[in-house]
């Protein structure tokens, strides 16, 4: 073919794409605002997939792992080795700033922090930033204060301090075990008025025993007002309340960056946030310009994991084998 792609985001699903593209000869850079699978890297250190490891395979490289279910570390090592093995032609810590086409071309603009911006030319784009580097915001007063997060990597750094954990959903429950197992003291505000049935059901019996044991302290009905320095103030029924806190991780979910989808043309449904595009080859309403991974799912994470985004850049690759066909 003698073409040439630009994929943004090096994660699982990226990766696969522009494996799947190679083999059809379209040759391919991959930009990486972080380092390949940097999602991945973000997980808690304690983290297991809910996948077994032959579901998170790409590229047809096995994936070996002693245990069914691989850990955030198995999953590194894995996509490192599928990287190396395929030769793919990575460009980490770079942030693409701006998709644009020009005499049906596409010019992309990237940054690095050190060496600055580039300007890469390319046939085709395909935008597989996924959803995890960009957190849901409260919207408060603090949220951007040093103790609070977003991110929980590992509980020892909390021992024997206060830590609030807000949020209700996986992220926070697998959090406020782990802290508790560390000895924290764990207060976890939560705006639903029972546990959530997301929830995984293997978990919530461990989490609810501790909260009935009053190891863990559990407010549903909390909606945060704001954040202090050494407090969360919150209200619950009504009441205004506070809690001492020395740390906060704010598990509040995360959703995908559209401004580089909308600047680049693409057609974004206001409320399911899922950009316009050809269920069969991702392909967005921009010619040439396809999309791959969780991004396709819009606002609901739930909707594509590894396991089906892997295949994605299969269907891009046939699509543009099919079109040279014709």
């Amino acid at each position: 073919m003698n073409k040439q792609a630009i994929i943004v985001g090096a994660g699982p699903c990226g990766l696969s794409a522009a494996i799947e593209l190679e083999n059809v000869g379209i040759t391919c850079t991959i930009i990486e605002r972080g380092n390949i699978v940097d999602a991945i890297y973000r997980y808690p250190t304690h983290q297991t997939f809910f996948s077994s490891a032959n579901l998170l395979e790409i590229g047809d490289v096995p994936f070996i792992c002693k245990e069914l279910k691989p850990r955030r570390q198995d999953a590194l090592v894995y996509y490192r080795e599928v990287v190396t093995r395929k030769g793919l032609d990575v460009k980490p810590f770079e942030t693409v700033e701006r998709v644009e086409k020009s005499d049906g071309k596409f010019l992309v603009t990237s940054r690095h922090e050190r060496h600055g911006v580039s300007v890469r030319e390319a046939d085709y784009v395909i935008l597989a930033t996924g959803y995890y580097g960009r957190p849901r915001k409260l919207d408060v007063p603090g949220e951007e204060l040093p103790h609070v997060s977003h991110y929980f990597e590992e509980a020892h750094p909390y021992y024997r301090q206060h830590v609030t954990v807000i949020g209700g959903k996986n992220s926070a429950v697998d959090a406020a075990i782990e802290l508790e197992k560390a000895g924290a003291y764990v207060t976890v505000l939560y705006r639903g008025s029972e546990y959530s049935p997301s929830v995984k059901p293997w978990v919530l019996p461990t989490f609810d025993s501790l909260v009935r044991h009053e190891k863990v302290r559990m407010e549903f009905n909390a909606t945060i007002e704001r954040i202090d320095l050494d407090e969360v103030v919150y209200r619950q029924n009504g009441e205004e309340k506070r809690v001492h806190t020395d740390h906060v991780l704010a598990m509040t979910g995360y959703q995908p960056d559209h401004n580089l989808f909308a600047e680049a043309g693409i057609e974004i449904d206001e409320d399911t946030g899922v950009p316009s595009f050809d269920e069969e080859t991702y392909e967005t309403n921009v010619e040439n310009l396809f999309i791959a991974g969780v991004v396709a799912a819009g606002n609901d994470a739930n909707k594509i994991f590894i396991e089906n985004g892997r295949f994605h850049g299969r269907a891009i690759a046939q699509a543009l084998t099919d079109r040279v066909r014709i």
